[in-house]
Formats: C-alpha cells, sequence, structure tokens
C-alpha cells in the first residue's frame, strides 16, 4: 500500500544510524501521520456543492479542491458529475491533467443510474453491463483501481444472488481487459446486507470483483437494518476501498451514529492497508465543514490503531 515502502524505509534509516527520535519527529520522517491508510475524498461528499451552479465549481477542479482545500491527495469520482463525458478523451486528459498538476492519485469512479447488473430481464442485465463498459474505460485512463457497481435486483433473497453474480461476473471479464475491478458497495436493499453480499462475492469468484465497505449504508428496508459494525467485519475480506460515512458530530467531534474508532479497528484487524474515503452526507454542516470534521476524525482514528 502507499505508505508501507515509506514507513519501511524510514524505520530502516533509523536502525541503520542507531539514532532515537521522539514520536513527533519519526511522524514527520515517515511523511504522514497515518502509517496504516491513507486518507481520500470521495466527490459525493461535495454533491450539493457541484450541483449548484450558482457556486461556479467545476468537477474538473474535484482534484484541486481536494489538493489544496482538504489537503487530500487521492480522490473517488462520482460518475453523474461527469455525464456524456465518459468516453471524452479530451476531458479526461485535462482531468488527468489536474490531478498530475495538484499530485493527487484516481482511485475509483463511482457509477449509478446505468442499468441493473442484477435485472431478472437477461436483455436488460447484459444492457446494465455494456452501460458500464465506458466507465471501466475512463477508470483505466484517469489511472483509477475499480469502479463502484451496484447490486441491485430483483426476485427470491437466492435469485437476486445468482443474478447480480452473472452480471458482476461478465463486467469483471471486461475489467480484465482493462486492469480495473469492480467492486460492490452496500448500498441499499439487499446489498446491505453483508451475508448476502458476501455470498455474492463468492458466487462471482472473480480475483477483479470485491466490496466497498459503507460505515453506514446498512438500511435493508424501512423496518430492517444491518449491523453496521457485523456487516463492515463481514465484508472486509473482500474490500478493494472503504468508505467512511458520517453524518452528525457532536460536541468532541465524534460522529454520533458510528464508532469511528470501532470501525478502524475492524478495518485495521481485516489486513486491509489501502484506502479509507471521506463521504460526508449529513446536513447540519455545510459540505466544507463536513468533510474536515470527518477527516479530523478519521485522522484521530487512524492514529489510534496504528
Amino acid at each position: 500500500m502507499p505508505q508501507n515502502r515509506r514507513k519501511f524505509l524510514s524505520s530502516t534509516v533509523l536502525a541503520g544510524t542507531g539514532l532515537m527520535l521522539a514520536p513527533s519527529l519519526l511522524s514527520a520522517c515517515r511523511g504522514r501521520k497515518d502509517p496504516l491508510f491513507g486518507i481520500s475524498l470521495a466527490q459525493w461528499s461535495l454533491h450539493r456543492t457541484f450541483w449548484d451552479e450558482s457556486l461556479g465549481k467545476d468537477p474538473l477542479d474535484f482534484p484541486v479542491i481536494a489538493r489544496q482545500d482538504f489537503g487530500i491527495e487521492a480522490v473517488e469520482y462520482v460518475n453523474q458529475f461527469y455525464p456524456g463525458r465518459a468516453r471524452d478523451e479530451k476531458y479526461l486528459a485535462e482531468l488527468k491533467k489536474r490531478c498530475d498538476g495538484e499530485g493527487v492519485t484516481s482511485l475509483l469512479i463511482m457509477c449509478d443510474n446505468e442499468g441493473n447488473l442484477g435485472d431478472p430481464d437477461e436483455e436488460k442485465r447484459f444492457e446494465a453491463v455494456t452501460n458500464h463498459h465506458k466507465w471501466v474505460e475512463a477508470a483505466a485512463f484517469l489511472g483509477c483501481h475499480s469502479i463502484r457497481v451496484n447490486a441491485r435486483s430483483e426476485g427470491s433473497y437466492e435469485e437476486q444472488m445468482k443474478l447480480a453474480a452473472d452480471g458482476l461476473r461478465r463486467l469483471c471479464e471486461y475489467g480484465d481487459r482493462y486492469n480495473i475491478n469492480v467492486i460492490v458497495e452496500n448500498h441499499g436493499g439487499l446489498s446491505s446486507n453483508a451475508k448476502w453480499l458476501s455470498e455474492v462475492m463468492r458466487t462471482v469468484d472473480h480475483p477483479r470483483v470485491g466490496t466497498l465497505p459503507d460505515f453506514g449504508n446498512f438500511r435493508i428496508s424501512a423496518d430492517e437494518e444491518y449491523d453496521r459494525y457485523l456487516g463492515v467485519k463481514e465484508l472486509m475480506p473482500w474490500a478493494k476501498g472503504v468508505s467512511a460515512k458520517s453524518h452528525e458530530f457532536d460536541e468532541e467531534g465524534n460522529e454520533i451514529h458510528t464508532d469511528f474508532y470501532r470501525m478502524l479497528g475492524i478495518v485495521k484487524d481485516s489486513g486491509y492497508r489501502g484506502y479509507i474515503g471521506i463521504e460526508y452526507e449529513g446536513s447540519g454542516l455545510d459540505e466544507y465543514a463536513g468533510t474536515r470534521a470527518t477527516k479530523a476524525l478519521l485522522e484521530k482514528a487512524i492514529l489510534s490503531v496504528s
């Protein structure tokens, strides 16, 4: 992962010189405060900002905003802000140029509104898979490792599992051509049932399929919610990303719905050592303040398990 080599090199140099450094200086030598995980920014954290044309925020500037306004060096795009741009090479080249100019890494594209990968109608399911192809190509162009998709379907518990697995496998096989993973977020319906989604992963049985465990999306229906801590634990074996969802904070800066410290312990214990994405979705703070509050809490939680 991005920090492991840096951690190894810094510890090797210190051992070779025989110096004993204070923790703060050692942290500086390592180059970051979060030795186990990197922090990324999900574009959805600023969805109102990008949809409000009066604010004049261009989605092309997302990597610039991430770096300059939040000090974040990795981003997760949302396809809804780039309609008609997935195969626009000139546009994507400009987006990539802005990433490179800020030293920002593109991680993934969150894909919605492209059809149901588990549609019971085989023709519609095939169409949904095909609709995602352009985002696989765009992700590869930008240097991402994955696209995030949904596993929506209809029918019985077992039928939806089979149908979703079929669509995901087909998309993973296309992802093979571009070295792009296909990862599923717990995002409502049966996908928020971690046991069901885990079984879908086993059924797909493809190295490119994975999960994007979200700390907060475990509402299966209006009257059923999955335990979020159990859910994250069950989904982590397939995780190729993690989403730190936040809504509201108390006076000490803790998220009132999710114990971030407990969640980070679960993530650490799974062996995952990738990026954790900030996804602020609250309304009590404006999007910039909410994103900063989530970042501050996430940094403390990461340090607590490092």
